[in-house]
């Protein structure tokens, strides 16, 4: 009934094209929210940005559409490893890969294959572009996974803001050959077996989500989108991890600030999942900013979750 309502009420409009600008915008990086944050978290620190001793790293690597993915990976021989693909924020519209090296240099070092990848932003392409390139990307690290040593069968996609919109989204829709849309390994599933949402929405349309405020300009949403949640709400919808929470969802962590609206949908997603039996855990560190995760004291916490979820539910 509540689809079919979103659906019903969807009305022509006019999709929003001026953001297309097809220059990069550069407006997010981690210096430009650590300068933001600084003067109410004077205790904030960038992590170390050196590789732990025993991780190597290529970055670079095309793997579909002009795009690269990094890769961090335990130096010495080994079987293979579970795989994370890390996904940047910035609210669909700004960042890069490099936002997430030191999470993934950390996380090679606990014994994990980390994968870091762009992907078409607001400027360039709007939804669903950037699923369809980060599904593309799954693909991509399970058809290369001899390589580097990846297990296959223990995939899981992290993500950040935006990113952690795009993981859980990417995780929910586990074959939904929709969202596969680009050429390329299409011999392989995108299908992942954990997710790690990081303060990322989990519902546009949701009485706890503030997305898609446009009193003062376009929001970020509104610009990935192309339309207004007034105008085209059956998108806002389908690009809902919630819509697609069910029995076939992958256990989910769920690392949060102390700001609610950063996590709309959270706990109705969590109750659908515990309803299936299916694990999930939240971790909510008090009296901390958004970008919580890029620096310390909150970034080793954060290393710390996602190594021990990953390990409780790979085993």
């Amino acid at each position: 009934m509540l689809l079919s309502v979103f659906f019903c009420s969807t009305h022509l409009a006019a999709q929003r094209t001026t953001g297309l600008t097809m220059v990069a915008d550069t407006s997010f990086t981690n210096h430009s929210a650590y300068l933001h944050s600084l003067k109410n978290f004077p205790q904030m620190k960038f992590p170390a940005d050196s590789l732990p001793e025993g991780v190597a790293r290529v970055t670079g690597i095309p793997y579909t559409n002009g795009l690269n993915i990094d890769v961090f990976y335990p130096a010495r021989k080994h079987q293979s490893l579970p795989g994370i693909l890390i996904i940047h924020g910035g609210g669909w519209r700004s960042g890069n890969p490099q936002q997430h090296h030191a999470m993934a240099a950390q996380l090679a070092a606990k014994g994990f294959v980390c994968y870091t990848a762009s992907y078409r932003l607001s400027t360039h392409a709007l939804y669903p572009a950037a699923v369809a390139d980060l599904k593309a990307a799954i693909r991509w690290i399970k058809a290369n996974a001899a390589r580097w040593k990846t297990d296959t069968s223990r995939i899981a996609v992290a993500g950040f803001s935006a990113g952690g919109q795009l993981a859980a989204l990417i995780g929910a829709t586990n074959n939904k050959p929709e969202f596969d849309t680009l050429p390329g390994n299409q011999q392989v599933s995108s299908r992942v077996q954990a997710i790690v949402c990081i303060d990322g929405v989990l519902a546009f349309i949701h009485p706890e989500s503030a997305e898609g405020n446009d009193s003062k300009a376009p929001s970020a949403a509104t610009q990935w989108f192309g339309y207004t949640k007034t105008e085209k709400p059956a998108l806002w919808y389908e690009a809902s991890a919630l819509t697609y929470a069910g029995a076939g969802t992958p256990p989910t962590l769920f690392i949060n600030s102390s700001i609610p609206r950063f996590h709309g949908g959270r706990n109705d997603y969590i109750d659908t999942l515990k309803a299936h039996h299916i694990y999930t855990e939240v971790q909510e560190l008090d009296n901390t900013p958004h970008t919580f995760c890029l620096f310390e004291p909150w970034f080793t916490p954060t290393v710390n979750y996602i190594d021990a979820f990953l390990k409780k539910v790979f085993g």
